[in-house]
């Protein structure tokens, strides 16, 4: 028997991203990896943000996110926000749940040059290529751990070239 293509607007779910997420996918010893680097950089953030003022992009979502970009070979800030969008497995890496709103790609940019200009997205990546190397062997995202540290060499050329022109950045691609 066919069955109806009833379409319906709102749904109610109770399944978190992390129950759709498999248990052996290769970004969970990823994710764990990175959630103990972003707890050595909290005092770090804590001295960057003010305790007043309208919030940020928390910076741990937006470190992971940035790795996203580099895992998965994002070319734009523009794009990767879509991506976190629509992709539950995106979501549940950056720390969304489902019905989280993403992030406009512009505040989004505005946000992680603060981080590279505090230097905090360098040392994060810095201790997570420390880390991923162990996880590097028969992996996935063998060749992520280089594309880390190909971008931790570069990060300071392209700040500079980012602070010398006064047009948007939103689809910086890096």
């Amino acid at each position: 028997m066919r069955g109806n293509d009833q379409q319906q607007g709102h749904v109610f779910s109770y399944i978190s991203p992390e129950q759709r997420v498999r248990k052996d996918h290769p970004l969970r010893p990823i994710h764990t990896m990175v959630d103990k680097v972003l707890q050595e950089l909290s005092p770090q953030f804590n001295r960057m943000y003010s305790k007043v003022g309208r919030p940020s992009i928390p910076p741990e979502q937006l470190l992971r996110a940035l790795l996203l970009q580099m895992l998965y070979s994002v070319r734009s800030e523009r794009l990767l926000t879509e991506e976190i969008d629509y992709n539950i497995l995106f979501r549940w890496f950056v720390g969304l749940n489902l019905d989280d709103e993403v992030w406009d790609a512009t505040v989004f940019t505005k946000n992680r040059n603060r981080l590279l200009e505090a230097e905090v997205a360098k040392d994060f990546l810095a201790l997570v290529v420390e880390q991923a190397r162990e996880l590097q062997r028969g992996r996935e995202f063998a060749g992520s751990v280089g594309q880390c540290e190909e971008f931790s060499a570069q990060e300071p050329e392209r700040l500079a070239s980012a602070r010398g022109s006064r047009k948007s950045h939103g689809g910086l691609s890096w």
